[in-house]
């Protein structure tokens, strides 16, 4: 890739390196000069302009962070679109993820462009939540590297997400002379606030004496997927109580004690075929210890052996770090729930008695087509609005997994459209994406694209569709923040006034053809853009 300033008449196709704003027109850093936006710099008395320049060997940002991105990619992930080369992975659902360090360092040290950073080794994790990205420093890299740092990673060979393989847990709780019962409930609430985070069901505590065959006679054919053991009394060697309880029931011991503090006292076994975890006396409080460690591992399914166990020793003193979190304390997503409006009540004024929704588009209405697409990208739910009594376009839809939502406000606009389907958006609804239902040329990768570009925290809070010039069209996304507004909207105007007071919070996405500009309201551009298509 070359890389440096160059006269603006030499620039056309090259990728603007710094951003720009020339007599109030703003040419933002990533951007592929065109013929022109070269004009305008020109106009504008601008002689040089630093950029890069991708190379007939290099792979543009994008396609390189999508392709390494990929190779990431196993079961129970997600992989965003790429957007100024990252691409992220994010979790589908809970789990524990496993990273191979050894492999994602081999990949990072094959060129410094390419970059892969990943959660901790273990990670328990929530759905949503994001693993890892692959970040394109420069404006592209080699092919050769790419081609390279993808024979390290192998093929989803680098990361793990371990489902849950329990689903029950039987717990046994001793209590010695003297005991006070709220030592014992306190121990119980505890026990279940951990399991409950894993997503694991507790059996009620069976409460015995602190004596070995009694606790061996109640752990004799335990009818949960493991067993633990919680001691009223510490266990301090392996012939003491709860170890010794589980041999004399048929079991083993693989482990007493573990180089993690608080935590120390931990064994582990197995007893019927099944896990047995004797509990520290820390396991009382919420706060984060070895058996945390041990019990996520064991939920997963991953097996834990003595040499597993004496290989947490580094970063097992838990109670010098204060910064973190208690086990019960849920991550918080990263990618939003995107629930995505179609508009589908307008009156085809244009078309002279013809439905524009239900011109045929491949054999297929386009009003479904549109739907489909929506379905078919990675947006969470798609809601539809139609208007009232309109049972061609509602049969058009039959079958699809999506809300229709009828608007009486019709005849008044798409600000009313609008408001009627946002009132039927999910709660949790992060993002909103509002698309228009007669653009035949929008696809599910271009909703991808925006959904990748919105990033509240780097101030992409509007992700508007535009085509390859930089005109902008639709679809358009908007963050949380903007639903009060949108639910105010009022006559045919759409979104435009919040748009034009929030052009900061705006970030166009360019995409490879003209569909966001394309709708099709009169049968001559029905006409034209059928020819098009031959």
């Amino acid at each position: 890739m070359k890389f440096g300033a160059v006269p603006v008449k030499d620039a056309t196709g090259c990728i603007l390196a710094h951003s720009l704003t020339i007599n109030g027109q703003k040419f933002q850093k990533g951007l592929k000069l065109s013929e022109d936006e070269i004009s305008s710099l020109l106009t504008a008395g601008v002689a040089t302009v630093t950029v890069a320049e991708i190379e007939a060997t290099d792979l543009p940002e994008d396609e390189a962070a999508a392709l390494l991105a990929k190779r990431l990619l196993a079961a129970g992930m997600t992989l965003s679109a790429p957007f100024t080369g990252r691409a992220n992975i994010f979790a589908e659902g809970e789990g524990l993820l496993q990273v191979d360090p050894a492999r994602i360092q081999f990949a990072n040290d094959v060129d410094e462009a390419i970059t892969i950073a990943t959660l901790p080794e273990i990670t328990r994790v929530r759905d949503r939540q994001m693993l890892a990205t692959v970040k394109i420093i420069p404006y592209g890299a080699s092919q050769a590297s790419v081609a390279e740092v993808a024979r390290r990673l192998g093929e989803g060979q680098a990361m793990t997400v371990h489902r849950r393989a329990i689903s029950k847990a039987s717990v046994f709780l001793t209590e010695t002379p003297g005991m006070k019962s709220k030592l014992l409930v306190k121990g119980g609430a505890a026990i279940e606030a951990r399991l409950t985070a894993l997503g694991v069901e507790m059996e009620p505590p069976v409460v015995v004496p602190h004596d070995t065959n009694a606790l061996s006679r109640a752990l004799a054919g335990f009818s949960g997927d493991m067993a633990l053991v919680l001691g009223g009394s510490a266990t301090s060697d392996r012939r003491d109580v709860a170890p010794a309880a589980v041999e004399a029931a048929g079991g083993r011991i693989d482990r007493f004690g573990m180089p993690v503090d608080p935590g120390n006292l931990l064994f582990i076994g197995e007893l019927n075929d099944k896990p047995v975890i004797g509990l520290p006396g820390c396991a009382r409080s919420p706060k984060l210890n070895g058996a945390d460690w041990v019990l996520e591992k064991i939920v997963a399914g991953l097996p834990v052996s003595s040499a597993d166990i004496a290989g947490m020793g580094v970063g097992g003193l838990l109670k010098e770090i204060p910064s973190r979190p208690q086990p019960r304390e849920a991550a918080i997503p990263a990618r939003p729930k995107v629930s995505a409006l179609l508009l589908a009540a307008g009156s085809s004024s244009r078309m002279r008695g013809a439905d524009k929704l239900m011109e045929l588009v491949d054999d297929i209405p386009l009003l479904r087509l549109s739907a489909e697409v929506l379905l078919a990208s990675q947006v969470d739910e798609v809601i539809i609005v139609l208007r009232p009594d309109d049972p061609r376009r509602l049969a058009a839809l039959d079958g699809l997994n999506v809300r229709v939502i009828e608007n009486p406000q019709a005849t008044e606009g798409m600000g009313a459209s609008i408001r009627a389907g946002i009132a039927a958006v999910a709660s949790d609804a992060g993002a909103l994406l509002v698309a228009l239902a007669d653009m035949p040329d929008i696809a599910a990768n271009d909703v991808d694209a925006l959904i990748a570009a919105y990033d509240v925290e780097d101030g992409r809070e509007i992700i508007r569709a535009a085509d390859p010039t930089g005109a902008p069209g639709n679809p358009v996304l908007f963050g949380r923040r903007f639903f009060e507004p949108l639910r105010g909207l009022e006559g045919d105007e759409g979104a435009r006034s919040i748009l034009a007071a929030n052009a900061d919070l705006v970030r166009l996405v360019r995409l490879s053809s003209n569909a966001a500009r394309v709708d099709l309201d009169t049968p001559e551009a029905w006409a034209e853009w059928r020819a098009g298509q031959t």
